[in-house]
């Protein structure tokens, strides 16, 4: 159970509130889809939540323990159980999708394994293991930047869990795919709900939403307006977040 209270963000010197006081909770196997129009908040509360911004205000609660109170910066063995999935993830193109899950992100790699390269045989195995399920062993030894967008982004998952995330924060991970391939990446976002009791909370288009997710939050100018059970949303709901 993660729990989230209060939670204030601002930006430019702190001289701008984009997210007023935000409070949920949700726990293992959930996968939540957060929509809203464009400015609405989404990215930096999925980012804040991924312990890759800092808090103004606000507590921030794993199965009873302390990660942030009061604001400030999270506890740096929680953010290693986080991953943030970035529209274009971060891979390096001139390394192979296995060495790209290998190596990580930083807070999830240590120092001396992103600058060496080094991996014990465990984690090699574990990688082909990871990209095998997700249908990209045959990429395993591609430069990344021959994959497609989809490829680059279900690498990108399978390194999170290859360094041990149990929350991934997707900030439109199908942004610019094409219909197959974005149903492709979504449907492994929800093998990881249905199948590793993972959480997965993830900026969507109003569609995909509703149609892969088990719950659905609607922001509208920094503010929760909409939290609920995974479905076609009422006209009125979309109007109260703007989409409609």
């Amino acid at each position: 159970m993660i729990k989230v209270n209060h939670l204030k963000k601002s930006v430019e010197g702190n001289t701008l509130q984009v997210l007023h006081g935000i409070s949920t909770e949700f726990e293992a196997g959930e996968m939540i889809g957060v929509v809203g129009p464009s400015g609405s908040g989404k990215s930096i509360l999925l980012q804040c939540l991924a312990l890759r911004e800092s808090w103004n205000d606000g507590d921030y609660s794993w199965d009873g323990n302390t990660v942030i109170r009061g604001g400030g910066k999270g506890a740096r063995k929680y953010r290693s159980k986080c991953a943030y999935l970035e529209q274009n993830p971060s891979l390096n193109p001139e390394k192979t999708a296995l060495k790209n899950v290998l190596i990580g992100q930083a807070g999830q790699t240590s120092l001396l394994r992103r600058l060496t390269g080094m991996v014990r045989s465990d984690d090699y195995m574990g990688a082909m293991d990871e990209l095998e399920k997700f249908g990209l062993l045959d990429k395993a030894h591609l430069k990344a930047g021959k994959l497609s967008g989809g490829e680059r982004q279900r690498v990108a998952i399978c390194r999170a869990l290859v360094h041990g995330a149990g929350f991934i924060a997707a900030d439109e991970p199908v942004l610019g795919l094409d219909p197959h391939s974005a149903d492709k990446v979504m449907g492994t976002l929800k093998s990881l709900c249905t199948e590793q009791s993972k959480i997965v909370v993830a900026a969507l288009p109003i569609e995909l939403a509703e149609r892969f997710c088990t719950r659905i939050w609607g922001i509208f100018e920094g503010q929760l307006k909409l939290d609920v059970k995974g479905r076609r949303l009422t006209k009125e709901e979309k109007r109260l977040i703007d989409l409609e």
